[in-house]
């Protein structure tokens, strides 16, 4: 049995939790003295502060010591749903299909290809089990094989900070050779043989430069160098292979390069010049770029440029802006285009035949769901590959034949033991904000639960960078909702649901819309019945932890209990500090606090300054040591200065991945096992006992 929810009077039996000691430092920015009395949790070389960290491990695993059982049958549930044998669904690229497998009993995918044609046998190109062996943490970043199918270059990072060294491995002999370190996206030209990669500046982790290398030469030649700090580069070759793509953006301005991937030695050149304000993605098809541009409006209109002269005032209108439709992405392909859009803040996939002009759009059967692109290598194809999925419909890959208009269903994820989507209800309702706007809301339940007010409730939420907050499936969530939680997605601005407005209302000087939307929902929820105040818990992560943050300040008697992932709580401190990474690129996201109007602002919503003597809900906040975008003292400071404040005998406890990065833990068991210790301490705060669900027949 799970203990019960916490109380006032039991904290009395509780371990005492760790004292972080007080050393004061004060700031003084545009008038304001700003007192830190744990800076000094910044110092990842002092060994105080990793006994620290670990000594609040220890709390937490005291804490929730009765939770153990609990956390191993959520553990086996989750495990028994995994079909750990398994093999992805190949896609084609020169001759080769190329696919993934997972192995029962290991931790990483291995990475492989067949020749395109029956009975070929499997050829191994990486091994990630392999690579991982000894290593804490094992993580792909660029995977790219060269023209010729000979060389692939792939980059590992092996601490969780996003710090990437970069190999080209030989696929006939086997034989590897490290290129660089601190590496972002890879190209090959098209002689197979000279490779372009990005490399980061080292302190804030910008990708900064290009270069060009010879395999087998020492030869490492600097292309370009960005020297504005809020500015990122990738390199990126076009579907047709024609052209390498220099990807140059801020949050809210791009431009971009171009070089024939036949002539690796040439000069790059620019396609139009930068703009403030103004995003262009780029594809290419024949003689012309395709180019998606908000020039005329926020949510994007599609343009044609003439390869030989493509600046701005050679630009034709293909699609133009539309007020209520955002244009997300663009593939071209020889005689078709497909556009992912968002409209009623559900993705649509438009498909145009070029011969013809005619267009359509592809169906979908549910009323919230995700559809993404899957691997489209090939230039020259009539099938495109999508995948679809929503709360209750499990990933599936489609192809779609963009000649006759039919998808077909190539694979979808198994759910083992024996799941029923026809069990599940899903929804999409609409709450209103204090302002009147209309908050979406997606809805997942046992259609067994009552809609009457008692049930448990689990409301989630992220709402930053224009980021549309997924309607996916997750078969580990069905041991909440088997056990009866019901589960809420918000749908808050600074997400970009509704496109690009949606994003503009969420951030800068609009930021606090976020977290009164969230509130919102949680009221509205409440109020229809889906659930019960008292069985409340809310989570969030990175800058959804901030939301969590900011909410607990403003309603702490709203919420039972929250759970913090990875959250960027320190806000104030973070932002003020150019040599941190991302901070100068994200002053477009959040504001500039040099400057006392957008200093005020934040200041008025930054969790750990306005944390206060008062009540607060139970809360699990956890971080990552490695963690290179939301550092690991932001929540280890949150913690410990909200433990001097509050006033209730609610858990508040820290749990610090020691070996992980932003995601927490890179192994597919390590990462069950960590789920199941965050559903283990979201059912013990909803009251929930220590049954195993009802769907696998306890």
């Amino acid at each position: 049995m799970s203990p019960s929810p916490p109380e006032d009077h039991a904290a009395a039996s509780s371990p005492l939790p760790p004292v972080a000691k007080r050393i004061p430092r004060t700031t003084e920015v545009h008038g304001d003295h700003r007192t830190d009395d744990y800076a000094w949790l910044r110092d990842k070389s002092n060994p105080e502060v990793k006994a620290y960290l670990e000594a609040e491990n220890a709390y937490t695993t005291t804490v929730l010591a009765p939770l153990e059982t609990l956390r191993e049958r959520l553990y086996a549930e989750m495990l028994d749903r995994l079909k750990q044998t398994d093999e992805s669904v190949p896609w084609r690229k020169g001759g080769w299909r190329y696919y993934s497998r997972t192995v029962e009993g290991r931790q990483y995918s291995i990475h492989c290809r067949r020749r395109d044609h029956p009975d070929a046998p499997e050829e191994v190109t990486l091994d990630l089990n392999e690579l991982g062996r000894g290593e804490p943490f094992m993580a792909l970043g660029a995977y790219e094989v060269s023209d010729d199918g000979r060389r692939l270059a792939y980059s590992t990072d092996t601490t969780g900070f996003r710090e990437y060294t970069l190999f080209v491995k030989d696929l006939g002999t086997g034989e590897v050779g490290m290129v660089a370190e601190r590496t972002g996206t890879a190209a090959w030209a098209a002689d197979s043989r000279t490779l372009f990669y990005t490399v980061e500046e080292e302190a804030t982790k910008r990708q900064h430069r290009l270069y060009r290398h010879a395999v087998g030469t020492p030869e490492h030649g600097l292309v370009y160098e960005e020297k504005d700090p809020a500015f990122n580069i990738g390199v990126d070759r076009t579907r047709s292979g024609d052209y390498l793509l220099l990807e140059i953006e801020s949050l809210t301005t791009s431009e971009a390069r171009f070089l024939p991937a036949e002539r690796p030695g040439d000069e790059w050149t620019l396609i139009a010049p930068r703009v403030n304000d103004q995003e262009y993605e780029v594809d290419q098809r024949g003689p012309d770029f395709l180019l998606r541009v908000n020039d005329t409006g926020r949510n994007f209109r599609l343009v044609r440029a003439p390869i030989a002269s493509p600046g701005r005032e050679g630009w034709e209108e293909v699609l133009p802006h539309r007020t209520d439709v955002m244009l997300e992405g663009i593939d071209f392909f020889r005689n078709h285009s497909v556009l992912f859009e968002r409209e009623n803040g559900l993705p649509q996939v438009r498909v145009t035949d070029l011969r013809t002009g005619s267009w359509h759009r592809i169906s979908f059967p549910e009323a919230a769901y995700s559809a993404y692109p899957g691997d489209n290598a090939e230039f020259d194809s009539a099938v495109y590959r999508y995948q679809y999925e929503s709360l209750v419909t499990p990933p599936s890959v489609f192809d779609y034949d963009m000649e006759t208009r039919t998808s077909t269903l190539l694979k979808q994820k198994e759910v083992r033991g024996g799941y029923e989507p026809s069990r599940y209800r899903t929804e999409r309702i609409r709450a209103t904000a204090a302002d009147g706007e209309s908050i979406p809301i997606s809805i997942v339940r046992r259609r067994d639960v009552a809609r009457n007010g008692s049930a448990p409730l689990h409301l989630y939420a992220y709402g930053s960078y224009g980021f549309p907050l997924p309607v996916t499936f997750s078969a580990n969530r069905l041991s909440l909702l088997d056990r009866g939680v019901v589960i809420a997605l918000a749908h808050v601005r600074g997400g970009g649901e509704l496109g690009k407005r949606w994003h503009d209302a969420g951030r800068m000087m609009q930021k606090k819309n976020t977290f009164t939307d969230f509130v919102a929902t949680a009221e509205h929820l409440l109020a229809e019945g889906y659930g019960a105040g008292e069985r409340l818990v809310i989570e969030g992560g990175s800058a959804g932890g901030l939301l969590m943050g900011a909410v607990a300040n403003m309603r702490p008697d709203l919420f039972r209990a929250v759970l913090l992932q990875v959250p960027f709580v320190d806000v104030i401190n973070t932002m003020l500090d150019e040599t941190l990474p991302l901070t100068v690129g994200e002053f477009e996201e959040w504001g500039n606090p040099k400057e006392k109007e957008a200093y005020d602002y934040i200041r008025g919503y930054c969790p750990y300054f306005n944390l206060a003597a008062r009540s607060y809900p139970a809360m699990l906040v956890r971080t990552s040591f490695n963690d290179s975008q939301v550092m690991y003292w932001e929540p280890a400071k949150y913690v410990a200065r909200l433990r001097a404040l509050k006033t209730d005998t609610r858990p508040l406890l820290l749990e610090t991945n020691m070996s992980a990065g932003h995601g927490g833990a890179s192994g597919r068991y390590d990462r069950l096992r960590e789920i199941a210790f965050d559903y283990a301490f979201i059912l013990w705060q909803m009251g929930i006992e220590a049954t195993t669900s009802r769907a696998s027949g306890a």
